[in-house]
């Protein structure tokens, strides 16, 4: 099958397969009907639910901001993880990322129960110490 394409300006004829003029089409109604259900809310009026859900959503890019900021909280809460000890961080990652009990952690540690609970609750201790000191500055 033929089709026009539209190239830096000019229409171009290309030969293309059924399946890629069939999708060609579905593409150029499915514009053509979110052109014409933009034009019947031009007052203003929200468009419906479905086409905001389905065709309004746009792929989230960070800013160059939104990035140092999170870079710079990064770097902040690692430089307090580097004043643990080394089984601390451990237990303390193995119970806040991956969500795992205090039972469960001491079987990994080969530890008790609450020796988990005093490396974890000391290193929440070192983290409020931190934001209140980051506050006060």
């Amino acid at each position: 099958m033929e089709v026009t394409i539209n190239y830096n300006g000019q229409a171009v004829a290309v030969e293309v397969t059924l399946e890629v003029y069939e999708f060609l089409d579905r593409a150029d109604h499915k514009t053509e009907n979110l052109f014409h259900e933009q034009r019947r809310h031009w007052d203003g009026r929200e468009f419906d639910e479905y086409i905001i859900t389905t065709e309004g959503v746009g792929v989230y890019g960070e800013t160059p901001e939104e990035y140092l900021c999170r870079m710079e909280t990064l770097h902040e809460l690692m430089a307090v993880l580097d004043t643990c000890t080394e089984a601390q961080r451990r237990r303390f990652l193995l119970y806040a990322l991956d969500g795992l009990s205090l039972a469960e952690i001491g079987v990994l540690c080969g530890c008790s129960k609450v020796a988990v609970y005093q490396s974890v609750e000391a290193v929440r201790k070192k983290f409020i110490n931190f934001f209140e000191n980051r506050l006060n500055e």
